[in-house]
């Protein structure tokens, strides 16, 4: 079972443009603010490359200059980039642009505003999603209520990892966030387990500005 990584980046950082404004800060993209030694991003790549995967896919769109300048040197020969073409799109084209350039069967998809989900939380969808009497339809996901398996896909989103094709086929000709593209698939029969995080900070994406200083000041 292969397995690459993709890490969606190409939002287009409204809630904590806004939240800057309010508190007059300099407005930065949410993905390159500092992380400890590195960015927010940089961390969420780092935490991928360093779980049980073939490759790691970035997904650009809105502010992509912007985050190339501060990070692409650091991982041109480690991560592919990819840009969406428009920018002005919903996560789930930017997470079917990574399918689309990925060779593995399998796909771990994360936000890149998930700094703090561990590798090993990461190896254990995978884990999960292999060891499965039915990988090609099985979603292992960070679970958000229940852990293990689950009767709902409600409130649900990334990470998780799925099988490529598979996924392709619900992504095609949407233009959405995810939840209502991942309940439509668990109507479809699939099933989900919920994996427990090692910390509960892990559970937390980075929206506003709040939500970054509380990573920052914690983690």
């Amino acid at each position: 079972m292969t397995v690459s990584a993709i890490i969606t980046a190409a939002g287009k950082n409204s809630r904590m443009r806004k939240d800057q404004i309010s508190r007059n800060i300099s407005v930065k993209n949410k993905l390159i603010l500092p992380f400890h030694n590195k960015t927010v991003l940089e961390t969420t790549i780092d935490n991928a490359l360093s779980s049980n995967v073939d490759e790691c896919i970035v997904v650009l769109g809105h502010y992509s200059d912007e985050i190339k300048e501060a990070i692409f040197d650091n991982y041109k020969d480690s991560v592919k980039f990819v840009e969406n073409n428009p920018v002005d799109v919903g996560l789930s084209v930017s997470l079917l642009n990574g399918l689309k350039n990925i060779s593995s069967d399998f796909a771990l998809c994360i936000t890149g505003d998930q700094p703090t989900v561990s590798s090993e939380t990461f190896d254990e969808m995978i884990n999960v999603c292999k060891n499965s009497d039915n990988p090609e339809k099985t979603i292992a996901i960070l679970r958000r209520r229940k852990t293990g398996l689950l009767d709902t896909a409600e409130g649900l989103g990334m990470p998780f990892v799925a099988f490529k094709d598979n996924l392709i086929k619900y992504l095609e000709n949407e233009n959405d966030n995810l939840n209502p593209i991942l309940r439509k698939i668990f109507d479809d029969g699939y099933t989900f387990y919920g994996i427990k995080e090692k910390n509960e900070l892990e559970l937390l994406n980075i929206n506003h500005y709040d939500d970054y200083l509380k990573l920052f000041d914690n983690f």
